[in-house]
């Protein structure tokens, strides 16, 4: 009787490796397991972007929009479409004006829909809105390759979403859990560069220079020092690029040095807050300010630094913790090393804070 039970289970066996092998059954059922795998790791992806999109709602009825949903829907919407670049000539200028566009297109329907309120606040919706619109993103994308996938039973495709799964989900935490920095009007890890130049100036004037973008002037060791940063205390980066130039041109090229500070992206083992010194702008637009930067430099020879500070990208949009905070300071003494030894006296330095002065002024 046992022998009979171990011939059958054998025979199951047998007859089971045989059609696993040489048959599509094991391709279908490994298939069926990491599209089921995915839908649930995308009914996260969705309870993620559900919350942004309500939570903008409400910040947009808030501040007293007439259809909060319908605006919503229609930002989150919003693109942008990159210019030609296989002939690229002009390409920075065709960019930057792209860009503009986008801008003063994004806040007209926001000043339609909630009617005058300050640039500061508005400058924070449009943020929310912006991380609202990457999780929807994400979400649709994730959705496209695994119903592709499935539909067409392209095993290749789901493993490779499968395996990318998890940092698109740390990605969208990532993101999501920046909502209360912008909601609130919180410092965030890419503010350490605004917050430097705050800390370089303290309540010295600030005048604006060009679009969201101001400057103060101190003096550090018998060198005049221009200080340039985004306005605060609303969301926004201002244009560190074309303000630079605007100083330099002023002075006529009469700038010993520029010294730009930025949040970089550390890489795993790297330790949050550590300084690393470099030359060049640091800056991570996509192109026009830094370009400027670099023209104007090359125009009149002057010298570029770089500091910046590392951290993750989620530190970098999340409220600034208290690693990034401290280094601020420990920056503030590096650049006035670097004006004592490298600027002469009397000479005129300018220092760019770049990044999201949200929560600084």
């Amino acid at each position: 009787m046992d022998g009979d039970i171990q011939g059958i289970i054998s025979t199951i066996i047998l007859i089971s490796l045989f059609l696993m092998m040489f048959t599509n059954i094991g391709q279908k059922l490994q298939l069926m397991f990491l599209t089921a795998n995915l839908k649930s790791k995308l009914a996260i992806l969705e309870k993620l972007l559900n919350d942004a999109l309500s939570r903008s709602e409400k910040l947009l009825a808030l501040a007293g929009s007439k259809n909060p949903k319908k605006t919503v829907r229609k930002l989150t919407e919003f693109f942008v479409i990159e210019p030609v670049s296989i002939e690229p000539t002009d390409i920075i200028r065709r960019l930057a004006h792209i860009l503009d566009t986008r801008r003063h297109n994004v806040r007209r329907i926001l000043v339609e829909d909630l009617g005058e309120k300050s640039k500061h606040e508005l400058s924070n919706i449009e943020v929310v809105l912006e991380v609202t619109s990457a999780l929807n993103y994400l979400y649709k994308v994730v959705r496209h390759y695994l119903l592709l996938g499935e539909k067409t039973s392209n095993l290749i495709l789901v493993m490779q979403l499968a395996y990318l799964m998890p940092t698109i989900l740390k990605i969208a935490d990532a993101y999501h859990k920046s909502l209360d920095a912008f909601e609130k009007g919180l410092p965030i890890g890419d503010g350490l560069g605004p917050l430097v130049a705050y800390r370089l100036t303290y309540n010295a004037p600030r005048k604006p220079i060009v679009e969201e973008t101001v400057y103060s002037i101190t003096e550090i060791d018998g060198r005049l020092v221009y200080v340039v940063k985004a306005e605060g205390p609303g969301a926004t980066v201002g244009k560190p690029g074309e303000a630079i130039e605007k100083l330099v041109e002023k002075e006529k090229g009469n700038i010993s040095r520029i010294i730009t500070v930025d949040a970089a992206l550390k890489l795993e083992g790297e330790e949050t807050g550590s300084i690393a010194e470099g030359v060049g702008a640091a800056i991570g637009d996509p192109g026009p300010e830094k370009i400027r930067i670099e023209r104007i430099a090359t125009k009149y020879n002057i010298p570029v630094d770089a500091l910046v500070v590392k951290m993750s990208a989620e530190e970098a949009i999340q409220t600034m913790n208290k690693k990034i905070a401290e280094a601020a300071d420990k920056v503030v003494e590096e650049i006035k090393d670097i004006i004592k030894h490298r600027v002469p006296k009397g000479g005129k330095v300018i220092v760019a804070g770049i990044g999201n002065t949200i929560g600084i002024i």
